[in-house]
């Protein structure tokens, strides 16, 4: 049985059809369009020239935002212009057939659970690790939705009381200390201070700017202000991971996004704040980490398992 899974990005729109088994049979990129009509006739066209190819059951859509319980609203979505917006419906009408529609990160979670680092696992917490941090939570095998359909949003905790403004309106949320944002932040002051962070302050652009790649490449080659500035960013998720055993009792927590292919070197100093935090620690089970498998292609795989499943 193939299914079609669409993952709407803020630059671009992943689609694929993908095989009960995880395995993507074809994929196709498109820039994501501005205008939020011109997008959902981009998805459509999208769907229909994988439909025209492959005899496909199913189609999922994951998008970025709140969505609401019934899964057929986007309540607000932070990089596209959707308020209130009956995404599920217009999609629908274009297509022809039923959609599923999930939050991204959501989607990206259970494809991990399904068939990536999560496998095996009944209760399992993903954090990625990006522009922001998103979250997924799956408890007992079900993905969470909560009472209003936005549960699993672990990136927007409050961390830090009346701390750093973040994008969600609110201040002091884990994405701005744990983010891929936050390591840049982190090690744009390291490089400010010189010292060690002089080879963080060579890597700059002509424009001052420093990128992640830049700091990445420094920490892979174990860099003592690179890597302090990920122990940074580390300790913080890891602490928060402590917080999120108390709650939701994981017994794995995956990390995903690009700062997740910094491996090792950023689990380690996560398990180890994971352990200061970790209420009952010494007298009491303790979760798994493991990085991501299955990378960009996450949220298409989940979302056209979980339109398998609810269609």
């Amino acid at each position: 049985m193939l299914n079609v899974g669409i993952d709407i990005g803020g630059t671009k729109i992943a689609g694929g059809v993908v095989a009960e088994d995880g395995t993507i049979v074809e994929q196709l990129r498109v820039p994501t369009p501005v205008d939020p009509a011109a997008l959902a006739d981009a998805v459509a066209a999208m769907v229909r020239e994988l439909a025209s190819r492959h005899d496909v059951h199913a189609v999922g859509v994951a998008a970025a935002g709140f969505i609401d319980a019934t899964r057929s609203v986007i309540i607000h979505a932070p990089n596209i212009d959707w308020t209130n917006e009956p995404l599920r419906a217009e999609l629908e009408t274009r297509i022809g057939r039923p959609v599923t529609l999930e939050n991204d990160a959501n989607a990206a979670g259970w494809g991990e659970y399904r068939f990536g680092a999560g496998r095996g696992s009944r209760n399992m917490a993903m954090l990625t690790m990006g522009t922001g941090v998103g979250g997924a939570v799956i408890i007992d095998g079900a993905l969470l939705i909560g009472g209003n359909g936005i549960g699993g949003e672990l990136g927007h905790i409050r961390f830090v009381r009346g701390g750093r403004p973040c994008g969600c309106g609110q201040n002091g949320c884990l994405e701005q200390y744990a983010s891929g944002r936050a390591l840049q932040r982190e090690a744009n002051d390291i490089a400010d201070a010189g010292g060690i962070g002089a080879p963080l302050a060579a890597m700059r652009d002509p424009d001052g700017h420093l990128h992640g790649a830049a700091i990445a490449q420094l920490v892979l080659a174990d860099d003592p202000g690179a890597l302090e500035a990920l122990r940074r960013v580390a300790t913080a998720l890891g602490e928060a991971c402590g917080g999120f055993q108390a709650v939701l009792d994981p017994d794995l927590f995956v990390i995903g996004g690009g700062v997740a292919s910094l491996g090792d070197r950023l689990l380690d100093p996560v398990q180890l704040a994971y352990s200061t935090a970790l209420p009952g620690y010494g007298d009491r089970p303790v979760a798994s980490f493991a990085i991501a498998t299955l990378g960009n292609d996450a949220g298409l795989i989940g979302v056209a398992d979980l339109a398998r499943i609810r269609g």
